[in-house]
């Protein structure tokens, strides 16, 4: 029997911390070879961390890539090893090293470069020119990168087919969105069926200022069936035995492997083989089958990520500590439980910044919600400021009526303060408010804008209540009081004031952003779904009027397949409407 140990390490990497990076390689290396691994395989850009952006503008950058990876290579003996990195050949690719006995054996450039969404592969790298195999211990394996193997025409067919591969390599660094973990599982394992090929895919994990890496690493077997699996949102080495002689039954059983081998070299595909070890040697060793936890549910996913989005955010950008100010409202209080469960609770704390319209439930419940949580907890009350503001505009503002702009000066030193103890205690300030405000404006410029991270920045209010409600049920003591989910959601600006009173409800609001924002539908396309129109021409006009605001707010965790930042790029000066 010819057996492949496979040993996936999902790692969590940093952008730019080269020799950080490699230290992490070295540990999982010594790991995998404690596993009696036959090939160790990290993410994709290992060394380099994903995405570097406009870093691989910088040719020292590249050039200090190659160098360490010249230094890793020197230590790899005794196991092979894909690790990934940019390589340099007259133009940059995108790369995988294949390494083995302290030399790199093969390097095989990714073919198919995304440039959608958050992607801007074709800004940077040139397309492979050409697909390898490698035979490491007499077992041919294809190598090839994340969105190379989406495509069912692509890399993976040819390696398979063509290059006769056994079993497939994939790196990656696909970042995470909502539900994408069932998606993903569920297209390799097609993959693996219709190559009849076992598939190895190594997927990061960890936050890279919007986009969260959700690790899953996979091994999939040529029957699509899954036998091992990474954890969620954390750094696993995942160790499974792939049987390479069962690949080779199976594809004896299918005719039409033949004929799809023929049509492939018909219009001109080929693989490069290079030979490392063409001899199978067997090694005694008990058989692995890889662990199989269990994937998180629909809404534990989210959770999981928002506060590996948090955690990462701050730990990378060197913040210990916290700060959000905690209204009595639901949005703050699901900010200050995310915030406590990802960083701990003793590196937390809130803020209440009562006004002269703030009420007593209001207060009651942010200091009940501290108090659970075990988090530190100021209240600065903000009146005095605010009349002071008010009588030093006065003499300008007379014969005006108040208006929203004495209610947005309330936001503003709320804003300030917070930015004041961010500057005294080096604390990192997280805003509190969600996609559904953002999406249509309903947020302060230079007030509940104003900080360092948005958690919520990516969440829909409807789905901020869904997680709230799923994170209270955890505890046997709910952590945000019964009644922050009862109260009417209200900025407290001014008296009796809701959020109704200037936007449709939640649950229409919502579903009219989604199909905007993320889907591109226009007044018609949603007015025949059942929502008013003229509602649905008001919601569209705040969303567009609105961009000058959300290009000025702070990067937040991307969770939906459109986020409100690099992800939609649409123009502030703009007349365009659909309507």
């Amino acid at each position: 029997m010819r057996m492949l140990r496979l040993a996936l390490a999902q790692i969590n990497t940093t952008v730019g911390d080269l020799d950080g990076n490699a230290r992490l390689v070295l540990y999982a290396m010594e790991a995998a070879q404690e596993a009696k691994a036959d090939l160790v395989v990290f993410p994709e850009l290992t060394l380099t961390g994903y995405p570097p952006e406009d870093l691989l503008l910088r040719p020292s950058f590249i050039t200090d890539n190659i160098r360490i990876l010249d230094q890793l290579t020197a230590k790899v003996r005794g196991i092979a090893a894909v690790v990934g990195f940019v390589d340099r050949k007259v133009d940059l690719y995108n790369a995988a090293a294949f390494i083995c006995n302290k030399r790199v054996v093969a390097v095989q450039h990714k073919t198919c470069l995304p440039n959608y969404g958050v992607f801007d592969e074709n800004r940077y790298f040139q397309s492979a020119r050409k697909s390898l195999t490698i035979v490491l211990n007499g077992i041919t394996l294809g190598v090839n990168i994340c969105e190379d193997i989406w495509y069912p025409e692509g890399p993976t067919r040819t390696q398979a087919l063509v290059g006769d591969a056994e079993a497939i390599i994939n790196i990656s660094a696909s970042p995470y969105q909502r539900g994408k973990l069932r998606v993903r599982e569920e297209m390799l394992s097609t993959r693996a069926m219709d190559n009849l090929v076992p598939i190895a895919y190594v997927n990061l994990v960890g936050g890279q200022d919007e986009l969260i890496f959700d690790g899953n690493s996979l091994v999939i077997d040529q029957a699509g069936r899954t036998i091992a699996r990474g954890r969620a949102f954390e750094e696993d080495l995942v160790v499974a035995d792939v049987d390479v002689d069962a690949v080779a039954r199976a594809r004896m059983h299918d005719p039409q492997r033949r004929r799809k081998h023929r049509m492939l070299e018909r219009k001109g595909a080929s693989v490069e083989r290079v030979v490392v070890s063409a001899r199978h040697r067997r090694r005694v060793r008990s058989l692995i089958h890889g662990g199989l936890p269990a994937l998180p549910s629909p809404l534990e996913e989210v959770y999981r990520a928002l506060a590996l989005g948090i955690r990462d955010y701050a730990g990378k950008n060197g913040f210990k500590t916290v700060v959000l100010g905690l209204s009595g409202g639901i949005d703050s209080a699901l900010t200050a439980v995310l915030a406590a469960d990802a960083l701990g609770s003793s590196n937390v704390v809130s803020v209440y910044l009562p006004s002269v319209y703030s009420s007593e439930d209001s207060r009651e419940d942010a200091e009940s919600c501290a108090v659970s949580l075990g988090i530190r907890h100021h209240v600065v009350p903000i009146t005095p400021m605010f009349e002071a503001f008010r009588s030093v505009l006065a003499p300008v503002f007379k014969r005006r009526r108040p208006d929203v702009t004495e209610e947005n000066l309330q936001s503003r030193i709320r804003g300030t303060v917070l930015m004041a103890l961010s500057n005294k205690y080096g604390w990192l300030v997280l805003t509190t408010g969600n996609k559904s405000e953002m999406s249509v404006g309903y947020a302060t410029l230079y007030g509940d804008m104003a900080g360092g991270f948005a958690a919520l920045k990516d969440v829909p209010k409807t789905l901020v209540y869904e997680l709230a409600r799923w994170r209270n049920a955890r505890d046997p003591d709910p952590v945000i009081p019964k009644r922050v989910f009862v109260r009417p959601p209200t900025a407290e600006l001014r008296h009796n004031q809701t959020d109704q009173d200037s936007l449709p409800p939640y649950e229409i609001l919502d579903p009219i952003i989604k199909g905007y924002v993320e889907e591109d539908q226009g007044v018609g396309d949603l007015a025949s779904l059942g929502f008013d129109r003229v509602t649905v021409e008001r919601v569209l006009s705040l969303v567009d009027r609105s961009e000058y605001k959300r290009r000025q707010s702070p990067p937040g965790v991307k969770i939906t397949p459109r986020a409100l930042g690099k992800d939609r790029r649409m123009p502030i000066t703009n007349r365009y409407r659909g309507w």
